[in-house]
């Protein structure tokens, strides 16, 4: 295997409304930033994450591209799926031993539409999507399943919007309030908000990470997996998925210092907590999580550059990036980083 390391990260000031920017000028900022870090203005491949229902449009990562500059042709792909998934692509990628540079971003504006309706475009069209059931609604049967103390759900929350507030790229958000239920158990607070945002991260292999960066968050563990697509056929209390990808990434091998979950809902934090088997020591979400931010598309990747920001930064010195898709957590992967 060779060695691969996140070099830069970057992402723009997120918004709780449309500032009115078109995708490419949603982007460019990120990119010019890792650009200006690193000192790299072309890349041996670049892969990017979005979804085309958000912005309305098909291949709307097409457009996207305007903000790359990509002329000369570029080695270019795109995956449907938050891009943390593009960053697993770009890992492989780099694998193949002929290229040493890596670009991924991700983006989304879910202020253009109703999310909740939205994601349930991805639920199975014959036996779920017809039930009339949401994300919160199907997170809401996981919250009831998980048990979880309320007491406990409202102390994450205040925490990381805390942190958010602390978090100049996240959203100012007050403190939860108020005892009315989105979907019982779930109160309004304990869904991530609507955010508009990108992020975008440079993956760099061998000597040229260590030119490259004083610093480099060394990837020694990545992996994902999936969990059957129905909800009726997997315990939903526990994060199957979850664990075998810690597993699978080595998650376990060390202390963890800094762990950057894709909560989109507070009750998936103690699930999570489990199947990582993450010790009380470990500092979760410090950047707010996606509980302060959550720009779809781009969440888990932003997750992922948190983490190594910790290592870039000095401040940790083996952290996780994880990343969640589909319904109740299905499938998850797991980016374990070392200084």
């Amino acid at each position: 295997m060779r060695e691969i390391a996140v070099v830069a990260f970057a992402q723009t000031r997120h918004s709780a409304t449309d500032q009115g920017q078109s995708e490419p000028e949603l982007i460019l900022p990120p990119l010019n930033e890792v650009r200006e870090k690193t000192g790299l203005r072309k890349f041996g491949f670049t892969c990017s994450g979005s979804c085309d229902y958000l912005a309305g449009a098909p291949f709307s990562f097409v457009s996207a591209l305007d903000a790359l500059g990509a002329w000369p042709p570029i080695s270019e792909s795109h995956v449907e799926m938050d891009a943390a998934w593009a960053l697993y692509e770009a890992w492989v990628r780099l694998q193949h031993g002929d290229v040493d540079s890596a670009l991924v971003y991700g983006f989304g504006k879910s202020s253009q539409g109703d999310l909740r309706e939205i994601m349930t475009l991805q639920l199975d069209p014959y036996y779920l999507a017809p039930l009339g059931l949401d994300q919160v609604s199907y997170a809401a049967l996981q919250a009831s399943a998980a048990k979880v103390d309320r007491a406990r759900l409202d102390e994450i929350v205040r925490r990381s919007r805390a942190d958010g507030r602390a978090n100049p790229y996240a959203l100012d958000l007050p403190d939860p309030g108020g005892d009315a239920f989105e979907v019982e158990p779930l109160r309004p607070y304990d869904i991530a908000p609507v955010t508009d945002g990108a992020a975008a991260v440079v993956l760099a292999a061998g000597d040229l990470a260590r030119e490259l960066c004083e610093r480099p968050a060394w990837i020694t563990g990545i992996a994902h997996r999936i969990e059957p697509h129905y909800l009726g056929m997997r315990d939903l209390a526990r994060s199957a998925s979850a664990a075998e990808a810690a597993r699978a990434a080595g998650a376990g091998k060390g202390h963890v210092d800094v762990a950057e979950l894709h909560t989109q809902f507070s009750h998936e934090e103690p699930i999570l907590r489990q199947a990582l088997e993450l010790p009380e020591s470990t500092v979760v979400n410090p950047s707010g999580g996606p509980l302060a931010a959550n720009p779809v598309m781009a969440t888990g990747l932003i997750r992922v550059g948190e983490a190594a920001q910790r290592i870039l930064d000095g401040v940790a010195g083996r952290t996780v990036g994880h990343a969640s898709s589909g319904p109740c957590l299905q499938h998850n992967l797991v980016t374990v980083m070392e200084a």
